[in-house]
This record gives C-alpha cells, structure tokens and sequence, in this order.
C-alpha cells in the first residue's frame, strides 16, 4: 500500500481540524501529516480575546484547545514558527522557511489542504503602526496588546471599527477602567445588522459610557514625542488615545493561493466545491477563513469569518482525504455577539443583501420580553424580520435586547436551513413556561406580524 502525504497550511481550527479527522481514519502507515504554522498558538479560540483582554477568562493557554505536543502525540507532525511562502501546484510541493533559522525547504504532498484563515484589516494611514495600536486577529496580537495596557485605572482608549470585534473590545477596554471612544465611517455600529437595528446597539453602548462617534472617517493616527500613539485624527477632529484596537474587519488571507493561480471569489476568498476542494484541483482543499462559502438564503457566495464554520470545514476535508465522504451545504449566515448585557444577534439577510439578490420582501419589527411581563427579571428586546412577498419564504431575523435574546436567534437558523415560511413558523412547537418566554415567544411573535404582512400584499 503506497503511504500518502497530506500538507496542511495552518494549525488553526480548519487546519487542525482536517488533520486531526483525517488521522482517525487512516493510521500513520496509510497517511503522513505534516502541518505548518507561522505563529506560536495552535488550535486556539481567537473569539476569546475580548473577554481575556477584559479579564473575564484566563489566556493564552486557556483559548488553547490543543498545544502543538497534543497534536504530534496524535500523529500529526505539527511545525511551529514555519511559514509556507510558496506552492507548487505543478510539483505538488511547498516551500517553508523556519522562522527561527531562517533555513528554507521543499515539502512534497499527495494532498494540500489550504487554512491559512484571515488579515486583519490595516488601512495604509500615517501613523497606523506606531507603537500602541493594535489588531487583534492572533493569540500573539492579545499577548501584545495586554502588555501595552496600563494598570488598573486604565486610560484612554480609541476601538476603530463598531463590527463584532469593534464592540466587543470597547466592552473589554470599558471594564479595564478605560474611557472608551469608538469611531466608526457607517451610520450605526453594527454593519451586520439594519441600522434601525444598529441604532439600538448605539443606544445602549452610549448609556454603558462607551462614546459612539459615527458617520465619521479616520485619516490617520497621531503620535507623541515617544513614537507612541497619542490620539487617532478624524476628518471630525482628533481623540486622544493611550492605546487604539482595530476593529475593521478582515480579509480572506490567500496572497498564497492568489500567486499559484487558484481561483478566487468576490470575497478575495477561495472558492471550493462541496467536498471542501479547490474548483479545478484535485487535490488541494481549502477551508476556514481563507475561503468562500454559499450562502443558502440568497443563493451566492459569502465570506463569514467564524470558527464554527472553519470547524466544520475542517471535518469534512478531512473526511474526504481520509478516504472518506462529506460535504459542506452552505450557512444561513448566523452570529452572536454582546457588549456589556446587551445581545446581538443575527441570521440570514439584511435588508441590503436581500435587496442586492434581487428579492422583494416584507420588514417587520416587533418589542417583546425575554420572559412572561410578570416574572421577574424580564428583559425587553427587540426582533425584525424579512419575509419574502408573495411565498413567505423567512429571508433574516435580527435579534437586539437583554438576557436571553441571542441565542433565539437559532430558531430562526433552523427554519432559515429548512426554507420554511413565516407561516408555518406561526405554529412551531417552542418550549414555553414564565421564567424562559412569554405565552408567544418573540421570535413567533415576529413570524405572525410577518405572516400578516405577506397575507396582506
């Protein structure tokens, strides 16, 4: 039996995940894995780094789901601080550089497996490298930005970018004693959601202390005598900061793939088949942040940065090299996030997108409580709905309130996958008793204004 050799570009969860799945189903006698990762973290929780920053969690070790010794005692030859710099489609190689010694070599492969996930975004303004200011992609990035912190009362902190990170982050500066500023270009925070919905995120952010300044660009960053950040400049004016976070977003990272001529989507992101491999290759896979995934609301391809997804991606690669058979549908497009004791959630299409897939639709809005009005602690929030004219079809569900409002958002998630209607929705069987939701839950609550609305024209 010939021994196939399986590369992996990326110790991160679609990675490893790939590895670690391929190895359960074919020992090392069958199947060599050698994976290859510039940073110092394998396997890691890059979602946890607002709340280590804000000292609700331990790290790095604790966002560590398995150290690179774990993985080689599985039989998956993990080499860290190695950077892949070039691939071979035609030899069927890499080229890898130690990053201690610098020493280069060729690394030979049967399958490739491409996870080398996302940039941040780092706008190219004066100043943006200065000492103090930080991205925050990487267990290294949050080691880096801890360090730079000042002690217990804090300082003076600018979060460029209200997205998840963006608000997140201000959360986590907020509990270190910082007076938080952040600066966002859109309307609203929140670019994930309608701003209707955003302007409920700003609301509450803004009664939290957070100063939420939009509708205004950054030009540039500003430094003091030191070298060291001082304030970020505006085309409003300047903010003083002692440290600045970068909340912009980020990128799908294939510059490798882009220079081995591989093909990739409006994203920037590779795009794959269902098993997980690279259109055209038959034998290079891709998978995490670094590729494009269809969106099964609209019908086109997305680039969602989540480590659910990137997990999952992982499982099926490394199904299919192991000899095995899976495919990867596609996502609704869900995501949650908090800051401070306000939940954000969201499913499916925003206005925007269902607009630029070319469906007509009904908006909805509704305020509902997160248990019955009479039970203590109930919690307002605040759900709209998109349902398509004419069949009903759910297009998106967005979800903004207090304790036990996000995670409704997955019954919406359900019914997105299943294609079902507003109205069939009306009926779902939820669970129901005082303390966890009123007699008609938000969510259903929602789905028969919707309902209305299509039965109405």
């Amino acid at each position: 039996m010939t021994q196939r050799r399986m590369v992996v570009v990326g110790g991160d969860a679609a990675g490893m995940s790939a590895a670690s799945q391929a190895r359960r189903l074919k020992d090392q006698g069958e199947l060599t894995i050698t994976a290859f990762e510039r940073g110092r973290f394998s396997s890691y929780s890059a979602c946890g780094i607002p709340y280590w920053t804000g000292g609700l969690v331990d790290g790095p070790g604790a966002l560590v789901a398995r150290t690179p010794e774990e993985h080689r005692r599985r039989g998956v030859d993990l080499r860290m601080r190695t950077e892949v710099t070039e691939l071979d489609l035609p030899g069927q190689r890499v080229r890898v550089r130690d990053l201690t010694s610098g020493q280069e070599s060729w690394h030979g492969y049967d399958d490739l497996v491409l996870a080398t996930g996302a940039r941040p975004l780092r706008p190219p303004l004066e100043g943006i490298d200065a000492p103090g200011v930080h991205g925050v992609q990487t267990l290294d990035d949050g080691q880096a930005l801890l360090a730079g912190l000042d002690g217990p009362d804090g300082g003076r902190a600018v979060v460029i970018g209200a997205g998840y990170i963006g608000v997140e982050m201000a959360e986590a500066l907020l509990r270190r004693g910082y007076a938080v500023t952040v600066v966002e270009k859109a309307s609203q925070p929140m670019s994930t959601l309608d701003p209707d919905m955003g302007a409920l995120v700003r609301k509450a952010m803004c009664g939290m202390g957070i100063d939420v300044v939009t509708d205004t660009a950054v030009t540039g960053v500003c430094t003091g005598p030191d070298g060291r950040v001082a304030a970020v400049a505006t085309d409003a004016g300047e903010y003083p900061a002692d440290v600045v976070v970068l909340g912009l977003g980020v990128r799908p990272e294939t510059s490798l793939a882009d220079a081995a001529g591989l093909p990739l989507g409006e994203y920037g992101g590779l795009l794959t088949d269902l098993a997980m491999r690279v259109r055209g290759q038959g034998n290079v896979w891709a998978g995490g942040d670094c590729a494009e995934v269809l969106d099964l609301v609209s019908g086109r391809m997305r680039h969602i940065a989540l480590g659910t997804h990137a997990n999952k991606h992982g499982q099926v690669i490394g199904t299919n090299v192991g000899g095995g058979y899976a495919t990867f549908p596609g996502v609704v497009g869900t995501a949650v996030s908090k800051v401070c004791d306000l939940e954000i959630a969201r499913t499916g299409l925003l206005e925007a997108q269902a607009s630029a897939a070319g469906l007509a639709f009904h908006a909805v809005t509704v305020e509902s409580t997160s248990r019955a009005g009479y039970y203590p602690g109930a919690a307002s929030m605040t759900v709209k709905m998109l349902a398509e004219r004419r069949t009903g079809r759910l297009l998106g569900v967005q979800i903004v309130g207090r304790e036990g409002a996000a995670k409704r958002v997955d019954v919406a998630a359900v019914a997105l996958t299943a294609g079902m209607t507003v109205e069939r929705m009306t009926a779902l069987d939820l669970g129901y008793a005082p303390p966890f939701s009123p007699v008609w839950d938000p969510v259903l609550v929602a789905a028969r204004r919707a309902a209305g609305a299509v039965a109405a024209g």
